[in-house]
């Protein structure tokens, strides 16, 4: 900190004021008069941008004889670079700097407004929503509880539930789709999939193309058999855990054992959740890339095989 006072008529010295927001309260009416009278100074008169020149080339008067450029770094009367590769280097550093420092200046402000302090530990923040899932399944290691839209800063419970009952489907249903995309290449089931249109499994393209070469029945079958899952064998009970199903057990067998053991079903839960995570990635990019490609063989994923 500077030595001496910030303010004498106050007896405000420069050490007793505080850091980040708790600063705007503490400095007298008349520094915020010297700090816009002097940013008003420099924005009106002394560093001013001209029309006329490059976005960010500021200039002033000099004592009315004509004008006075600012040079690199900032430098009244500064040298400016005349090397125009590197003057492009600095000009492109110093807007990704900028665009860094906004992002940063930022999220200490919120950081400071939350904690109480300019670099406020997190766990003073006590009354955070996101508190209220913190000991949930599938905060794990390295991003802990990881919401950054903010679905869940109202802490509704049931909110919560329905939106991991949606991640816990859609993570299954990617898991099966991603196997879905894989085994076709090395297996397929002997005999017809439709005996009235003579198609056999084997006749059955891969990925995207095998959606316009199912039959139509075909089509209808998978769609009743999937409603039938989702109103029958696996429907959700609002009174159990989101992807907890009745006569449901292990590995999702109608009428299988749980998992007794409250450590290793904590365990596989997060495995699951984990793991439908990253289905759900591993399938929205196979799904683009046999777009893309064309093809779903192992060339797709190792390419030059």
């Amino acid at each position: 900190r500077w030595p001496g006072y910030c303010s004498p008529s106050d007896a405000v010295r420069f050490e007793d004021v505080p850091n980040g927001l708790a600063a705007l309260e503490k400095v007298p009416a008349a520094g915020w008069g010297q700090w816009i009278a002097f940013c008003a100074f420099m924005e009106l008169y002394a560093a001013k941008q001209d029309k006329a020149d490059p976005p960010g080339l500021l200039s002033g008067a000099d004592e009315g004889f004509g004008r006075v450029e600012y040079g690199r770094l900032g430098f009244w009367r500064g040298d400016r670079s005349k090397d125009l590769e590197s003057k492009k280097k600095g000009l492109n550093s110093e807007l990704a700097n900028g665009r860094l420092a906004m992002m940063a200046i930022i999220g200490m402000f919120f950081q400071d407004g939350l904690t109480g302090s300019a670099w406020g530990d997190w766990a003073n923040y006590t009354d955070s929503p996101l508190r209220a899932f913190e000991g949930e399944l599938g905060v794990q290691a390295p991003v802990g509880f990881f919401d950054p839209l903010g679905f869940t800063k109202d802490g509704d419970e049931t909110k919560f539930k329905r939106r991991r009952q949606v991640e816990l489907k859609n993570g299954r249903v990617a898991m099966w789709a991603t196997i879905g995309y894989i085994a076709p290449e090395y297996f397929r089931w002997p005999g017809f999939l439709s005996v009235n249109e003579n198609i056999a499994f084997a006749d059955m393209p891969n990925g995207l193309e095998a959606m316009a070469s199912v039959p139509l029945a075909g089509g209808l079958q998978m769609f009743f058999f999937a409603g039938f899952l989702e109103w029958g064998v696996f429907k959700q009970d609002p009174n159990r855990a989101p992807g907890d199903f009745e006569n449901v057990g292990d590995l999702g067998v109608p009428n299988a054992e749980g998992v007794a053991d409250p450590e290793d079903r904590k365990r596989k839960l997060n495995a699951e959740l984990a793991n439908g995570r990253l289905a759900m990635f591993a399938i929205t990019g196979m799904l683009f890339q046999n777009g893309f490609i064309g093809t779903t063989g192992p060339e797709m994923w190792s390419p030059g095989a």
